[in-house]
């Protein structure tokens, strides 16, 4: 009866004064609204803390470089897993290949660059640039020294620390210039987009020169002697593309000194492009014979002055003096000073390059991986483990292997020593069992240590240092960042090949360089390529199939559009001569 008679009370009142009802209802969604309300922020908070702990609990990572080693590494790298920190003193990424095309106004310089903020933020995450130079590396308290300098800027040169706990080096290299006097004062070189600047400049100074009055033939030949030291793929792109222009655009622009141009390309081998097949050496060189290119093989250059070189001929054994009006120096690369700093700290001092392991490690450092043309990969020779590995195959320890007991650790082999394979393709055996047969080619059925030693003991002459491309430092980028997003999980099962010299398994499978071919543009709309399976194209339709392939390997469908933009250009207009 008292409920019954409260509720009616209630009632009553409601009916009576509507506006009661309305605070009733308002109080009951108020105090519900208050309750949601707090629960809401309880979430928030909880999922602020949350975060804010993985963001505490995420390693740093300090990547070295925006080359393509670097670059290549960051865009396939997880930055969500990593508190990533970039440190370059350029603020772009150059596709460098391209590089000999901007000497001579064939493409823009702003076509091939992408600058590497508008790189970062297609990314899923955030990584943090600085535009500073490494200046030195501290292995032990892991922390390196970066030095800013900014041009006719208000702000002085600023240096400070970084801490890391993983250190990414894809600095790449510097010219080498083998001591050789007057190189660094007269030569011109071609690594970085600033490079090509300068030679386009030069080049068009060469002509403007040379066409003043009051000038002899002599000078004005002089003048126009252009003369690239190295026969490797970029020292002939350049003279290709410096013939080009001569051919199809000196002869409008500057038609009085047409034909006092010579280009001359000095070589210290027997050919130029040994390291591509001998079919394309021996192609490159008649072309550059009926397109009026002088290629002096057998010449090493042991001095450059302002307007000449002089070289040792190997033949004859003289010494020859060469008129030039300008010197491109393009001979191969050499260590920057902070990696030669670095490796003497860590024991590398004698190397020439800093050396790693099969999974791009530094050696004699856990946490520092160095990728690109500033390291190499050492690897392991069989023959070093040979012991370890024997042990390892010998589960029943009779001190003999059966033809199983092999079986079981050939594919281990394989994966951890790759020169095993270039062996057998060398030889043309089909299996690395065959290593085993005896003289009449039949199967043994065991095999001692001796005889185990004995098959193996000629295969580590197959190995063979990665040569400093682009190719090599854009898949050692990719690799190395797919292991990076991948640690926890091949942490509980590794996918390695088995440890011969301890227990268990490799977190990851080891680099291994794959081969997609290379070009070499030799001018007239000719190039020659050199394509995996020993296939060799050259021609017309070759120069064709350039323009297709670094297109498409273009960052960015910017610079893509922007590269072909600049082609069609050429064709239509011809190269720009002007000096800005």
């Amino acid at each position: 009866m008292r409920v019954s008679s409260i509720l009616g009370r209630a009632s009553k009142l409601f009916n009576e004064y509507p506006s009661y009802s309305k605070f009733l209802v308002l109080f009951a969604v108020s105090t519900g609204g208050a309750v949601a309300y707090s629960e809401s922020q309880q979430g928030i908070g909880a999922q602020y803390s949350e975060a804010k702990q993985t963001e505490l609990e995420k390693k740093k990572m300090v990547v070295l470089g925006t080359g393509w080693a670097g670059i290549s590494f960051l865009k396939d790298l997880d930055p969500t897993m990593y508190d990533v920190k970039v440190v370059s003193p350029r603020n772009y990424f150059a596709f460098t290949p391209l590089l000999p095309s901007v000497t001579c106004g064939t493409v823009e310089a702003r076509s091939i660059v992408e600058p590497i903020r508008n790189i970062m933020k297609k990314r899923s995450g955030e990584f943090d640039f600085c535009e500073a130079e490494c200046v030195k590396i501290d292995g032990e308290k892991k922390k390196i020294l970066c030095r800013s300098t900014f041009e006719n800027s208000a702000v002085s040169t600023r240096e400070f620390f970084l801490e890391y706990d993983y250190l990414i080096i894809a600095v790449g290299a510097q010219v080498n210039t083998f001591n050789t006097p007057g190189v660094l004062e007269h030569c011109h070189f071609l690594k970085e987009v600033e490079d090509a600047q300068r030679i386009r400049n030069t080049v068009i100074d060469c002509f403007e020169q040379a066409v003043l009055p009051g000038l002899s033939e002599e000078e004005r030949k002089r003048n126009l002697h252009f003369v690239i030291v190295g026969g490797g793929p970029t020292g002939i792109e350049f003279a290709a593309e410096l013939h080009d222009f001569v051919k199809e655009d000196v002869g409008k622009i500057y038609p009085k000194v047409q034909d006092l141009v010579k280009i001359t390309v000095v070589q210290s081998g027997d050919h130029i492009l040994n390291t591509f097949d001998q079919r394309i050496s021996e192609f490159a060189e008649k072309k550059f014979s009926r397109d009026g290119i002088e290629v002096l093989t057998g010449c090493r250059v042991v001095s450059v002055s302002a307007d000449s070189i002089t070289m040792d001929v190997k033949l004859t054994r003289e010494t020859r003096s060469l008129p030039a009006g300008m010197v491109v120096w393009s001979t191969g690369v050499g260590t920057r000073p902070v990696i030669n700093d670095f490796m003497e700290q860590i024991g590398q001092g004698k190397r020439r390059v800093l050396a790693t392991d099969e999974w791009l490690r530094v050696k004699g450092c856990n946490d520092v991986f160095a990728i690109g043309d500033c390291a190499t990969v050492d690897q392991r020779k069989v023959m070093d483990d040979i012991l370890a590995i024997f042990e390892a195959a010998d589960e029943d320890h009779s001190g003999t292997l059966t033809i199983k007991e092999i079986k079981d650790v050939v594919d281990d082999i394989l994966v951890t020593y790759p020169q095993v394979e270039l062996y057998l393709k060398s030889h043309h055996l089909k299996d690395v069992k065959d290593l085993w047969k005896d003289a009449d080619g039949k199967d043994r059925e065991e095999v001692d240590l001796e005889g185990f030693k004995l098959a193996l003991s000629h295969v580590d002459s197959q190995m063979k240092n990665l040569p400093a491309t682009a190719q090599v430092a854009a898949q050692q980028g990719t690799y190395l960042a797919k292991c990076f997003n991948r640690v926890k999980e091949c942490k509980d099962t590794p996918e390695g090949p088995r440890r011969f010299s301890g227990a268990g398994r490799h977190k990851f499978l080891p680099f291994r360089y794959k081969h997609l071919g290379q070009f070499a543009p030799l001018g007239g709309e000719q190039a020659a390529a050199e394509l995996p399976g020993d296939w060799v194209s050259m021609g017309h339709s070759t120069q064709w199939l350039w323009y297709s392939v670094y297109a498409s390997k273009q960052v960015s469908w910017r610079t893509r559009v922007l590269v072909v933009t600049d082609w069609t250009r050429r064709f239509v207009f011809g190269r720009d001569s002007s000096r800005i």
